[in-house]
């Protein structure tokens, strides 16, 4: 693990080398991971998906969002470009040329689909994990979600009710976004943030996206094969939000058949 300087900031980043086999040719795939909001880290790749994917013959990143994780929290500056600018700073500070398979669980999926729209030459392909396309009805979402979350979690007793159906350390993790909502401006910040125009031409880079069907995202599935020329999408019987954690198995090797079908021949995926 270490800390890249990343424009105005400093990021958080774990590499993880590809294991190459011995007859494997040319420079393996990179894969970038992008996690979600205020409860969650690059840790959650670590323990799901980064291992297994290095394990694969794949070169992965993972980073902790601006404000998450052991990266830092300015008090301003969560505009859904500047989480981009993070993460092209961290792609700059790395010198990684190659186009990155870039990942993104929720909110990360959306900086990846940014990434994908503001820099398609600096992108391989897209996996959006129960996410949404940074258009205008996302900045609505995100408005209503944060400014929820904001209210709720200051109040003891919703934490009170959360240790108590959920768990400790779920308890923890909404302590934890609540001194997140309180102590920077990134409720506000999000859903003010460059979008991209709803016919979703923006995105010409192959987009897979996974859904669960109990969460309500997966309704876009129709919208976003017919807006997206190259999209691949997956739906996930009996499962809500959180695939990543609750389907992890398929959800890997969903990836992987991804990023190995548009890998060039000779390189180390397996």
């Amino acid at each position: 693990m270490t800390r890249i300087t990343t424009g105005e900031i400093t990021t958080h980043v774990q590499r993880l080398d590809a294991a190459r086999r011995a007859d494997a040719t040319g420079e393996p795939p990179v894969v970038v991971f992008v996690h979600g909001l205020l409860t969650d880290s690059l840790a959650s790749y670590y323990f799901t998906l980064g291992p297994a994917f290095a394990a694969a013959g794949v070169d992965v990143v993972m980073y902790d969002l601006r404000g998450h994780g052991r990266s830092d929290r300015p008090r301003t500056g969560y505009r859904l470009e500047s989480f981009v600018g993070d993460l092209t700073g961290l792609l700059d500070a790395l010198s990684e040329r190659r186009p990155v398979h870039v990942v993104g669980n929720s909110f990360g999926g959306t900086v990846a689909a940014a990434l994908a729209a503001w820099h398609p030459e600096r992108v391989a392909t897209v996996t959006m994990i129960e996410s949404e396309p940074p258009v205008a009805e996302w900045t609505r979402h995100m408005a209503a979600g944060l400014g929820d979350a904001r209210e709720r979690l200051a109040r003891e007793e919703v934490i009170d009710w959360i240790a108590a159906h959920h768990g400790a350390h779920t308890a923890r993790l909404s302590r934890g976004a609540s001194r997140i909502l309180e102590t920077t401006t990134l409720a506000d910040d999000v859903p003010a943030g460059r979008v991209i125009a709803d016919d979703l031409s923006a995105l010409t880079r192959p987009l897979l996206a996974i859904f669960g069907d109990e969460s309500g995202l997966a309704a876009q599935v129709p919208e976003l094969t017919a807006k997206v020329a190259d999209c691949r999408a997956v739906v996930l019987p009996e499962q809500g939000h959180s695939v990543l954690v609750e389907r992890t198995e398929e959800t890997r090797e969903l990836i992987l058949d991804w990023v190995r079908e548009h890998t060039l021949a000779g390189t180390a995926v397996r």
